[in-house]
């Protein structure tokens, strides 16, 4: 039987830059990096802090030797390993603003690199980035993870296929409530960074959720922008960030698109809701309720497809992304899997 990795023959060896006491994202980035059996976890710069990195090795079953106090540690002495024993890739799961100094390092040393959102903190350091990546031919991954969640993908086939026709009119909102009050002050780790300029960028609520509401919109309908207007909102006094905001895109084809981001909405937790018009049909999907999707026409009753691998009218793409059976529900970790899944194919 082939290996899962077919020619390569072995897991891909992954680095893990971020993911260390009190993380969330680290540790998601790990799950689906190990969930199809093709990547293992070898090494770790898990802290900024290089006593807590070093403590947090053994969660993740990381050697001493290969528990680092810095991301810049992990990188040279990975490099000079010999090639069977290095790393394959290196995993960023940090706040924004360190991205493009570990992403930047990583790919000068040649390791390809999957990256948490946004990649970099400032278009300038974008730039500087995607000029180094292909020059160095190494695989670079944003994990956009919504778009690996099968009935997003399937939208996108559908949409392509030209079955909504042209599309018109984009409503892309991500609604949470978790910063009503100023959670930051309480010393909560994750309201602590994404409320700080200087770590979290420009953007609050803009930077951290509206970015997935417009990466939905972008990815559906392949469209891209043409023209943006926003206005952006502090709502909790003494916040230095949006905690709410609003966008008007035009895309490339006159179609509008407005997104809304909140923090402060009273009661609501993850919801990430899009709906699409198009000249001859429409959809919409919420990742809350993942694996169904609604597509609608005038005269006609409402058509609900839901997440199987094996129904004929569902498309390649969604059946790709499926795991289970139908009626298993798969959510966010099989989506952050499937960029996963992606990445790895494009690196063996």
């Amino acid at each position: 039987m082939d290996h899962i990795n077919g020619a390569l023959g072995r897991k891909l060896r992954m680095g893990l830059a971020g993911g260390g006491q009190g993380a969330f994202i680290g540790r998601v980035h790990n799950h689906a990096a190990v969930l199809d059996n093709r990547g293992e976890l070898i090494a770790g710069a898990l802290s900024s802090n290089a006593e807590k990195s070093k403590a947090s090795a053994p969660f993740y079953d990381i050697k001493p030797e290969r528990a680092y106090g810095s991301f810049q540690e992990m990188i040279d002495t990975e490099a000079g390993l010999p090639e069977g024993d290095r790393i394959d890739f290196i995993s960023i799961a940090t706040p924004n603003h360190t991205h493009f100094p570990i992403a930047k390092a990583a790919v000068e040393k040649g390791f390809n690199v999957i990256c948490d959102k946004p990649m970099t903190f400032d278009l300038k350091e974008a730039e500087e980035l995607l000029a180094l990546v292909e020059k160095s031919g190494v695989v670079f991954a944003v994990s956009h993870n919504y778009t690996g969640n099968p009935m997003v993908r399937q939208a996108r086939e559908m949409i392509l296929a030209g079955e909504l026709g042209e599309i018109q009119a984009i409503r892309s909102n991500y609604i949470q409530g978790w910063l009503r009050t100023r959670l930051e002050e309480s010393g909560q780790k994750q309201s602590a960074w994404r409320t700080d300029p200087t770590k979290s960028g420009a953007a609050g609520a803009y930077g951290d959720i509206g970015t997935h509401a417009y990466n939905l919109a972008r990815y559906m309908t392949g469209l891209l922008p043409d023209r943006v207007s926003a206005h952006l909102r502090i709502f909790e006094p003494g916040r230095r960030l949006d905690d709410y905001g609003v966008a008007l895109v035009q895309f490339d084809n006159g179609a509008l698109c407005t997104i809304t981001a909140s923090q402060i909405s009273h009661g609501r937790e993850n919801d990430l809701f899009i709906e699409i018009d198009g000249t001859k049909g429409a959809i919409q999907w919420r990742q809350e309720d993942p694996n169904y999707m609604t597509f609608r026409q005038n005269g006609k009753p409402h058509q609900i497809y839901f997440r199987d691998p094996n129904a004929p009218f569902n498309g390649d793409m969604q059946k790709a992304a499926c795991r289970i059976p139908a009626g298993h529900p798969e959510g966010y970790l099989e989506a952050f899997g499937n960029v996963y899944r992606n990445a790895y194919d494009a690196m063996i």
